[in-house]
């Protein structure tokens, strides 16, 4: 690379001697002025727009943020399990406390609704409940399935439903430390799982590509759906409970109606390598996580990708976390990293029914300042960029229906 420029004076030859007439003492004298003039304290630290990216020793399966305060919890390959709270300001994210009390990969954590108790799964077949605070094991229960637990849901302060890799789904009551339910209507792996606002009905997403419908309160197996094509990866319920979507190993979410369990209302095929890990943000509009690295806002009815929320840059996304205050999002992926984003504008988002026309480029819209990237300059640009084309495209919008009232 070539060396800068120099100006020099035309005047100047270079014999010339340089300036002495400033002695050591002045140029002291002149940096206390600057620093006078700088208010003379050191800069305070940097607060951040979202918390600095925590770097792992390895790839994390799954992570959980509590409910109440900024801490959160992860589970890696090697069955580790670590504590860590996170602040927007610069060099403020810490080590809490780590347990290593899995013998293999720990699969799904999850705080109680206090955030008192943290529950831990793993391909070790074993479910653990630790002390959130000390990061002590209080209850273990070995052998708890008969082949690696894969999914983990708490359904209320004692009662929580395991599924693993057999396709078999477990309701335990942790009061006593025994299975009140233990039924196989899967033939693969048990993905997700999900439960209503009434606590009665859980939902299963399996590997074999139906989605399994079971009553706690009768402890018994009610249904399966017809089988979509690939894995179903994820459920959730959305719109209030009346619609409930499952992410597929296809790319493809599946619409089902509430009591309408047996064939999908609808489907929406998103541009994505698979749809692995669905989190409603509202009762309209969810966040997806894909192996090809993309986080997803989607809306529900109309069936819109809205953007990109952020991206582990070509490394598959294994789960996704809400903060206590939805502030941010956190995301774990195979770069070892988990990231955190900025969605408190996320839930102001609105879909018209009028379909936009695409980007030239075929980029998503940019919804948080590091979507496509973590660097600020060139965000800045992109956001900049992106408002001038939304504004021309209201525009095409506003002529559009202006020509179509004047035709009537």
């Amino acid at each position: 690379m070539a060396a800068p420029a120099e100006h020099v004076d035309p005047g100047s030859t270079a014999t010339d001697p340089p300036d002495m007439d400033k002695t050591e003492t002045d140029l002291h004298e002149d940096e206390d002025e600057d620093e006078d003039e700088d208010g003379g304290e050191p800069a305070g630290p940097k607060i951040r727009d979202t918390p600095e990216d925590i770097r792992l020793e390895a790839i994390a399966n799954t992570v959980a943020l509590h409910p109440s305060r900024d801490m959160l919890v992860c589970g890696d390959v090697d069955g580790d399990v670590y504590a860590f709270s996170y602040s927007c300001t610069e060099g403020e994210n810490r080590e809490l406390w780590s347990s290593g009390h899995h013998m293999k990969s720990c699969r799904q954590v999850r705080f109680s609704a206090d955030g008192l108790q943290l529950y831990s799964v793993s391909r070790d077949k074993a479910v653990h409940l630790l002390d959130v605070e000390r990061g002590q094991l209080v209850t273990r229960i070995r052998g708890a399935h008969g082949a690696p637990i894969n999914s983990l849901l708490l359904v209320d302060q004692n009662i929580l439903a395991t599924g693993d890799d057999g396709g078999t789904l477990k309701v335990w009551d942790m009061r006593k430390g025994t299975a009140i339910m233990d039924l196989k209507h899967h033939e693969d792996y048990i993905s997700d799982i999900a439960v209503d606002q009434a606590k009665r009905i859980l939902l299963t997403a399996s590997g074999d590509g139906t989605m399994g419908v079971f009553n706690i309160k009768r402890r018994r197996f009610e249904l399966l759906s017809e089988f979509q094509s690939g894995d179903l990866t994820s459920v959730a319920l959305m719109k209030r409970g009346k619609k409930v979507v499952c992410g597929s190993s296809e790319g493809t979410i599946y619409i089902f109606n509430w009591n309408g369990f047996g064939a999908t209302s609808d489907r929406f095929a998103v541009k994505a390598e698979s749809v692995d890990c669905i989190l409603p943000i509202t009762d309209n509009i969810m966040c997806t996580a894909s192996m090809d690295g993309y986080i997803r806002a989607i809306n529900l009815l109309p069936n819109r990708v809205i953007g990109c929320i952020g991206q582990h840059l070509g490394e598959p996304i294994e789960e996704l976390a809400k903060s206590w205050d939805s502030r941010f999002l956190a995301s774990c992926g195979h770069d070892q990293l988990i990231k955190f984003w900025d969605i408190s504008t996320l839930p102001n988002k609105t879909v018209n029914e009028y379909r936009k026309r695409k980007k030239k480029d075929g980029r998503m819209k940019s919804l948080t300042k590091k979507a496509h990237g973590d660097n600020d300059f060139f965000s800045g640009l992109v956001e900049e960029t992106e408002k001038k084309e939304e504004e021309g495209e209201e525009e095409e919008e506003e002529e559009d229906s202006d020509s179509d009232s004047g035709s009537d």
